[in-house]
């Protein structure tokens, strides 16, 4: 199985991302474990394959696993195979990951949801270079470098005893930090027309036009949680729903789900579970992130001394409201609603009725 010479496409120039670049340069030609550690959407998979194809095992097999899509009987036989008639249903020998990568790297992803006695083999390995196959007792040597991933803080579940400590120190030789992409904003620009002109390539278009200001300011603006991957699926298809291919964009679409006909759950229906914006925005929030609860109020606004609109008064209060929440969370409306105790379709009601919506600051 063998690899193209080529390293994947990692496009940047800011200056933490070629920092980045640096470090991955100096630790692709050691042949020892590596960790890659970044939030959801920044790439991890990406940067573990330049860490390959930038070593002497370039030409040797790049094996994937993702570690949280199986159980942990059916990651033990993928990582380690089967012998036949190990279990019920094993017709025939079944080869690992392991030994499908030897001479190469085996890339280990969401390797943090992996159980206690996985990690135990998988150290076996690390250390020896040597395991058993599940029902066998023949030893398998192989030569495989270990290329893991996560998202999880490995040290803090090490000293909770929810991952063991000694495959951390083996895992952790060298720890390559990817940075979410609120922290490259100067690279949005440059990622934006990569994807905007793959995309526009796609659909047979004869050119990228590009964002109109106003739409390029918005994505400047946007905190991109899903990082990277986030921001290739909003210009894409920014670009499809296109209306002229040959004039600037000028619509950013941030959230496909948000439709004033999209169904909620109406006040009191106790069948109904999360609105599912709040589900989403909870699964989808990165591990070392803290939930925002309803905030208090500051202090009260003194009562006028004389007579006054009331309506006016309150729709004051609440329009700050709105403004503050909205900035205390960098205009990401999902966070500000949670913040003030609402759901995501309360809170745009509000700003429609306030006519907030697409404000990226109070003085606007």
């Amino acid at each position: 199985m063998a690899s193209s010479a080529t390293p994947p496409s990692l496009v940047g120039q800011a200056a933490s991302f070629l920092q980045l670049m640096e470090h991955v340069s100096r630790a692709a030609p050691l042949n020892r474990p590596t960790l890659v550690i970044g939030e959801r959407g920044t790439g991890k998979e990406l940067v573990a394959a330049r860490l390959h194809y930038l070593s002497s095992r370039w030409d040797k097999p790049f094996i994937k696993l993702n570690c949280a899509a199986l159980s942990e009987t059916l990651l033990e036989t993928e990582l380690f195979g089967h012998e036949q008639g190990a279990f019920t249903g094993a017709a025939k020998r079944h080869v690992g990951r392991f030994e499908l990568a030897d001479g190469g790297t085996l890339f280990l992803d969401e390797i943090a949801t992996s159980s206690a006695s996985v990690q135990e083999k998988i150290l076996r390995v690390i250390e020896y270079g040597e395991f058993e196959r599940v029902g066998g007792t023949q030893t398998v040597s192989v030569d495989v470098r270990v290329v893991g991933a996560t998202n999880a803080d490995l040290p803090r579940m090490a000293s909770a005893g929810k991952f063991r400590a000694d495959l951390l120190d083996r895992l952790s030789f060298d720890v390559v930090t990817i940075p979410p992409l609120r922290a490259r904003a100067d690279d949005i620009p440059m990622l934006v027309d990569h994807f905007g002109i793959a995309m526009a390539r796609e659909l047979g278009r004869p050119f990228f036009p590009g964002f109109a200001p106003k739409a390029m300011s918005q994505l400047l603006a946007y905190p991109w949680p899903g990082n990277i991957r986030e921001l290739k699926n909003v210009v894409e298809r920014a670009v499809y729903r296109a209306q002229g291919a040959e004039r600037p964009i000028d619509e950013v679409i941030f959230d496909p789900f948000d439709s004033p006909f999209r169904p909620v759950a109406m006040p009191g229906d106790r069948r109904a579970g999360p609105a599912p914006a709040e589900e989403a925005e909870a699964e989808a929030a990165p591990a070392s992130s803290t939930t925002l609860g309803p905030t208090a109020p500051g202090p009260a606004t003194a009562a006028p001394s004389g007579p006054c609109n009331f309506l006016e008064q309150v729709a004051d209060f609440e329009k700050a409201l709105l403004r503050a929440a909205l900035e205390r969370n960098q205009f990401h409306q999902k966070r500000a609603a949670a913040d003030l105790g609402l759901n995501y379709h309360q809170f745009r009601g509000y700003l429609r009725k306030y006519e907030l919506l697409d404000r990226r600051s109070a003085a606007e």
